[in-house]
């Protein structure tokens, strides 16, 4: 995109990124984070979210480039023409879940997802789980290994490993999607509308407890309910070149 002159460079700390990111540090002026206009990751998905997190107060796109095993949300790595390719890069917008946990001893933790939020037995027995839907009771008990909310960025991690369906960029929809469901057996999820807040308790929790994560990086033991929806306030801008964004990398997973 036309305007932008300055570049920060942030990296996994593997081998292959923190090489990539010497290479590009040898090749390119770059600045601190906080006076960049845009970020440039090195590493792969997992790194990517971590990224999102942690320069979301400073409200400047993110290009990713790929160094690392996954890279869902990440351009391929060159380090030719990287100001071009920024200039050029499209630009999409998410917004993330927003995770309200309240554990058994009462205390309550409060998480952002980019991708997920995620209940999962954190024992021998499967997990007894109801869900509420904008404070409409949908299904009394849910036997499963867990249950998750996912984004339509995130649909095609832990979502579609799960069996969720993949979400196209745009669509106004969340996926909630079972894991390993034992009761209903066939129950495989639901769509539901981006505005939709979702409650999950979590019954018999001595007796079968359970765990909440936010992205696999803000995890709650021994939860007793978990509330999930889309935080519209919050809104992270990631960087593509152009026909290989988040809506086009979507379709075509879906024909792999």
């Amino acid at each position: 995109m036309p305007g932008r002159k300055t570049i920060a460079l942030t990296d996994s700390g593997s081998e292959i990124a923190r090489a990539a990111r010497a290479e590009l540090d040898a090749r390119y002026a770059t600045v601190p984070l906080e006076e960049a206009d845009v970020i440039v990751a090195l590493g792969g998905d997992g790194f990517m979210l971590q990224a999102l997190h942690g320069t979301m107060h400073l409200d400047v796109p993110v290009y990713g480039m790929n160094c690392g095993t996954i890279g869902f949300l990440m351009n391929e790595y060159s380090a030719d023409g990287l100001m071009e390719r920024v200039a050029a890069a499209e630009e999409t917008v998410i917004n993330p879940l927003a995770m309200r946990a309240v554990a058994q001893d009462g205390t309550v933790h409060e998480a952002l997802a980019i991708n997920e939020v995620s209940l999962l037995r954190a024992g021998p027995q499967a997990a007894k789980l109801r869900i509420t839907v904008d404070g409409k009771l949908r299904m009394q008990e849910l036997v499963c290994d867990g249950a998750l909310v996912a984004t339509p960025a995130g649909s095609t991690a832990y979502n579609y490993s799960a069996h969720g369906p993949i979400l196209p960029i745009g669509t106004d929809v969340l996926a909630l999607t079972a894991v390993a469901a034992f009761r209903p057996r066939r129950w495989r999820g639901a769509l539901l509308p981006r505005t939709a807040k979702v409650r999950i308790d979590v019954l018999e929790p001595e007796k079968r407890p359970v765990m909440a994560e936010a992205d696999s990086r803000a995890s709650v033991g021994r939860v007793a309910s978990v509330e999930v929806g889309t935080d519209r306030d919050v809104a992270h801008r990631l960087l593509f070149d152009p026909g290989h964004g988040l809506e086009e990398r979507l379709i075509r997973e879906q024909f792999v």
